[in-house]
């Protein structure tokens, strides 16, 4: 099949070098002619295990192509995909300017009969607004349709070869046969493509969104409760989540969810039920919530340090939102290290993917180191706040002897207390017992 992909940021590259992988021919399309260059040498711009061997792959066998030219893409697909960036506008709601943008360019691109598919995330009504804008610029026949995507970052790959259901709103039987067959290679293992209207498809992401956001906020709300109680949070945990009705996944508390997703979905769910009239008290508690997570270890800083931290080193292990991706959106260590800052305190980061992302961020106001004990290296504390594999199982009595105190603040509970106290360090980790 002949598929067209504009946006090559993180969904649009994974959906792209996917469909390639599975015979199509697949051509990307996108305004940042430096990108586009990259692409075109097999370079990507995004940290995510294993897209760079699969691009490289496709571009060599000649399914896959990136241009600078959109209304190329518009000519030469059957099936185009728009997956431009959704971000939040001031208000919380989602920020439609690249997508309508988009539909003009294809409305006047448009040289035959095509199915336009939404596959950025947009709130209910986005795929109207794209028919309404295509079908004023061009007379050739028009399927639109939303196909809303659910790739973890850091898993984005299996989650689109091997996903645990393809989500379709279409409006035709022509979209609804074409898409089952560009969809069919994904789903041989029986899961399942399901096809409902485009409402429904559209909303459907924002509120599987929010409920993963929902469980996160709980736990960690829970997580403060065992704090103030002495009850052990990961206990807590595993009883709760042992119940097959609430199941195991995303009860892990931490410093707060964040990245492209969950932020932006919640605020953009919530805007779109008060254009409805509708107050969302439950997804209003769940960001702040998340909000006030993201400072909680700021607290225990300085309840063991005091208010001002001039003069102490802190070191800080994971500066991504989570472990298997580069992506510092939202991200609790930007909270957290602008408060250190803010305190005095000098920050030295390690990140195994993150630290490009960071510099943007933080720029020359905190030291970057390229290995993890080397943050270590004369601390006053250590706060780990990704849970990336290499943080797991480190070499303590290393570690011991490179700080300058042995403080540890453990934001994602990767420590057993009683080995902390066995070893010496002071040890605060969330919703477990503290080791002062």
């Amino acid at each position: 099949m002949r598929v067209g992909v504009i946006g090559t940021g993180y969904v649009g590259l994974v959906a792209g070098a996917c469909f390639a992988e599975t015979g199509n021919d697949v051509i990307c399309g996108d305004v940042d002619a430096k990108k586009i260059e990259g692409l075109n040498q097999g370079k990507i711009p995004i940290y995510e295990p294993g897209l760079e061997p699969l691009v490289q792959e496709n571009l060599a066998d000649g399914r896959l192509r990136f241009t600078t030219d959109i209304p190329q893409v518009t000519r030469e697909s059957d099936i185009i995909f728009i997956a431009v960036g959704t971000p939040p506008d001031e208000d919380g709601s989602a920020d439609l300017r690249h997508v309508l943008d988009v539909a003009a360019v294809i409305g006047d691109s448009m040289n035959g009969e095509k199915i336009v598919v939404t596959k950025s995330t947009v709130p209910v009504g986005t795929a109207a607004q794209v028919r309404e804008t295509i079908e004023s610029r061009t007379k050739h026949p028009l399927h639109v349709c939303s196909n809303p995507e659910f790739l973890k970052e850091g898993a984005a790959l299996d989650d689109f070869m091997r996903p645990d259901r393809v989500v379709l709103g279409v409006e035709s039987p022509k979209a609804r046969q074409a898409l089952e067959q560009l969809y069919r290679p994904f789903v041989r293992t029986g899961n399942p493509i399901m096809f409902m209207d485009i409402a429904s498809a559209e909303l459907t992401k924002y509120v599987a969104n929010a409920m993963l956001a929902t469980r996160i906020s709980l736990m960690n709300e829970v997580a403060r409760l065992c704090d103030l109680t002495g009850a052990d949070v990961a206990l807590v945990r595993r009883g709760v989540g042992s119940d097959e009705r609430i199941g195991a996944k995303f009860l892990f508390p931490g410093p707060g969810y964040g990245g492209s997703c969950f932020p932006k979905d919640v605020k953009a769910l919530m805007r779109t039920a008060q254009q409805y009239g509708y107050d969302f008290k439950i997804l209003k508690a769940v960001d702040e919530v998340n909000e006030a997570q993201k400072r909680v270890f700021l607290d225990k800083v300085e309840r063991h340090f005091g208010p001002d931290l001039s003069g102490r080193t802190i070191a800080v292990w994971g500066l991504a939102f989570k472990p298997g991706t580069d992506d510092m959106r939202e991200s609790p260590s930007i909270v957290l290290i602008e408060g250190l800052l803010a305190r005095g305190a000098e920050v030295r980061g390690h990140d195994p993917a993150a630290l490009d992302s960071a510099r943007r961020i933080f720029g020359d106001s905190i030291i970057y180191c390229e290995r993890d004990y080397d943050a270590t290296n004369g601390a006053d504390a250590l706060l780990v706040m990704t849970d990336w594999l290499e943080y797991r199982n480190p070499d303590f009595q290393r570690m011991k002897g490179l700080m300058k105190t042995p403080v540890v603040f453990d934001a994602r509970n990767l420590y057993e207390p009683a080995r902390m106290r066995e070893l010496g360090f002071s040890y605060y980790p969330l919703g477990r017992e503290a080791v002062p």
